[in-house]
């Protein structure tokens, strides 16, 4: 069982930055990282994950935004957001997948990021 705590969020101006780091409570040596967020009425969709190996994946609407990364020896995964837009608002939720599960299993309790001006 891994434990995912998420950082807090924040309120930030459009065009501006934030960070969003996840830590697990055990390692993550062997788990695919990911980033998920929900919009109020939306469906929860993946933004960005990084395998153990560390390919990553982004979302198109993210791709030239945000960055994900992960730190294996501090057992974290780090979201960093820049250019943040108004359309980016939601709870971002970190989570975690064993290599031989079909979906992710760990999730963390969400945070939430709210871009506005």
């Amino acid at each position: 069982q891994v434990r995912l705590v998420e950082s807090r969020g924040g309120f930030v101006a459009p065009g501006g930055s934030l960070r969003l780091s996840c830590t697990a409570s055990g390692s993550i040596n062997k788990l695919r990282m990911g980033w998920f967020r929900q919009a109020p009425g939306k469906q929860r969709e993946l933004v960005a994950q990084i395998t153990a190996a560390g390919t990553t994946t982004l979302a198109d609407s993210v791709k030239d935004r945000f960055t994900i990364s992960r730190d294996n020896i501090k057992d974290t995964s780090t979201l960093q957001m820049n250019s943040l837009k108004p359309e980016d608002t939601a709870v971002y939720y970190c989570a975690a997948k064993q290599i031989w599960a079909a979906d992710y299993g760990y999730w963390g309790q969400g945070t939430q990021v709210t871009v506005s001006s």
